[in-house]
């Protein structure tokens, strides 16, 4: 997915690229958003609970799952499919980068690669308010916009392929630092709590 949406793509295809990437990341908003209304909306009807104490715990779980993943090789549990990259020569760009968005903003409908978004998914019910839930799963759909934004200023096929190998080089240090950022996050709720 990450290399669908690109300037060179887009142009092949007769698409503007700021148009589908603006449509992809509204599409991730708008999932990430659903998904954390209707959790928060859920976690609202919940009896009161020991709210950082389960955050803290969620983070913490969820950077232990991601490490044992990590050194493993193992796959975390969830969907096996990714968006269908046959909508890319169907529909007008506009249309699958929205509908890409969504279902990446979704969180659980396409490939778990972090256990951070069960995490997500945990606090955005843990807010126990629709509102609360909103904020959550809305900065989770952004933060899931990010990496094809960062496509955009690849304007040659060399330039894509080195933004790609890039990304791709980072991701390790990026899963540490998912890990760490849990680890941080999970150990100052249960300090707090």
């Amino acid at each position: 997915m990450l290399t669908s949406i690109t300037p060179l793509g887009e142009q092949g295809r007769g698409n503007r690229w700021a148009v589908t990437t603006t449509a992809y990341a509204v599409g991730c908003l708008l999932g990430g958003a659903v998904t954390g209304v209707a959790l928060g909306a859920l976690g609202s009807v919940l009896p009161d609970l020991p709210v950082l104490l389960l955050a803290g715990l969620a983070c913490l779980l969820a950077a232990a799952a991601d490490l044992t993943a990590s050194t493993s090789g193992r796959r975390l549990p969830g969907g096996r499919r990714q968006v269908d990259r046959t909508w890319l020569d169907r529909y007008r760009g506009w249309v699958y980068g929205v509908g890409f968005g969504v279902q990446l903003g979704l969180g659980v409908v396409t490939i778990v690669t972090s256990a951070a978004t069960y995490a997500v998914l945990l606090l955005a019910l843990l807010t126990q308010s629709a509102l609360g839930g909103l904020l959550v799963g809305a900065a989770f759909g952004l933060a899931r916009a990010v990496p094809a934004v960062l496509l955009g200023r690849s304007r040659s096929h060399d330039a894509l392929r080195a933004t790609a190998a890039g990304l791709q080089a980072q991701a390790p240090a990026a899963a540490w630092a998912t890990v760490g950022v849990l680890t941080v996050a999970g150990s100052l709720l249960l300090v707090a709590a």
